[in-house]
């Protein structure tokens, strides 16, 4: 039986009635650009969120640079971030107008090491952005310690880590500013792009909305000059629309997570996920390692089992950072994960049948 590894036609059968009276709202009040679906979803994202502001934008990857941005970081500064990640976490930075310092990952979690942040503070660092990546919380606690110790700001990284919790705490309340992506196969995600900033400094939503509209709140009125990065009214209507069910799908794919875990942690060579002590795990993806991974993968999908590798080579080895010249011994977590990962089909809807059936293609390879 074949087996994507997600499934967003499904989710959409599920909610299609939803859905379709969300587009078609948008289409009769001729409410694309801004307006009062973008007005709402971003209230009720930051209730979601346990916020008291959400800055929506165009995508997940503008959001960190408008956080960045709006925190003034400037030339000669330097960030912190982890090795793992997708580019965007590293490039923002870049274009923000600092220099990208990489920080390797814990042996086990995939999320960024604490003790290698503390190594790579110079005087030119001014902030750290961790990722909560998979939708496994980064160790906030030691990473605000670090913080507060050296004056640096955080942004945390939720793309992947919708209602994740940290202690019970919810990801994205820790530091300055939290960034989202709501591209259609995260957790929450859209029919399209769509991003937002969360955070609960009243004057830093400000600028950051700014910054967003072409540097004004008011048409017309530039206070600033800003970047056009606006979450339509589609987006947004279609969002809202999802928001309710998102508790009840993450709690679908923690639950597919434990029939994973049962049926694979047993199987040599076979390395699940582990969650660290006091982190919810929401299970954006479900990576496993494996020694021969290449083959595994290659076995999966000649048996009709969809797989995906993320992220295929460490940031500091893309060549897009080819001018660091980083070497493996720098990343030593990094670089073994990046020959190792498989992530499987996981999605709020999969079925029994369906995971016993990749179960069962890991057994016998």
């Amino acid at each position: 039986m074949p087996v994507p590894y997600a499934d967003l036609q499904l989710q959409y059968q599920n909610i299609k009635g939803e859905i379709d009276a969300a587009i078609a709202g948008v289409i009769r009040d001729n409410a694309f650009i801004r307006g009062s679906y973008v007005d709402a979803f971003e209230r009720e994202f930051a209730a979601a969120a346990e916020v008291s502001h959400c800055v929506s934008c165009a995508n997940g990857t503008d959001a960190l640079y408008l956080a960045m941005r709006a925190l003034k970081v400037k030339p000669g500064d330097e960030v912190i971030t982890t090795a793992h990640s997708w580019i965007s976490t590293a490039s923002m930075i870049t274009h923000s107008g600092a220099t990208v310092v990489f920080c390797d990952t814990d042996d086990a979690t995939f999320t960024i090491d604490p003790a290698a942040i503390e190594a790579a503070i110079t005087p030119r660092t001014v902030g750290i952005i961790p990722v909560h990546l998979y939708g496994q919380p980064a160790d906030m606690d030691a990473i605000m310690a670090i913080a507060q110790k050296h004056k640096l700001w955080v942004i945390e990284d939720c793309a992947q880590a919708h209602l994740a919790r940290y202690k019970g705490r919810m990801v994205g309340t820790f530091g300055e500013a939290a960034t989202y992506s709501f591209y259609p196969g995260k957790n929450l995600g859209a029919m399209g792009d769509a991003g937002a900033v969360v955070t609960n400094d009243a004057a830093l939503a400000e600028h950051m909305a700014m910054l967003a509209r072409h540097g004004g709140l008011v048409k017309h009125q530039h206070r600033m000059e800003g970047i056009n990065s606006r979450l339509d009214g589609m987006q947004a209507a279609i969002l809202s629309a999802k928001l309710p069910h998102l508790a009840d799908w993450t709690e679908a794919r923690q639950e597919a997570a434990k029939v994973y875990d049962a049926g694979l942690n047993q199987i040599e060579d076979v390395v699940v996920p582990e969650v660290a002590p006091a982190r919810s795990h929401v299970y954006h993806l479900y990576t496993i390692r494996h020694p021969r991974r290449d083959a595994l993968a290659a076995h999966l999908g000649a048996n009709g089992v969809q797989t995906a590798i993320n992220y295929p080579t460490a940031l500091p080895f893309l060549a897009a950072y080819a001018r660091f010249a980083h070497q493996p011994e720098q990343f030593p977590n990094a670089h073994r994960d990046q020959g190792q990962i498989l992530s499987l089909p996981m999605f709020a809807e999969i079925t029994r049948q369906q995971q016993d059936e990749v179960i069962e293609l890991v057994r016998k390879f």
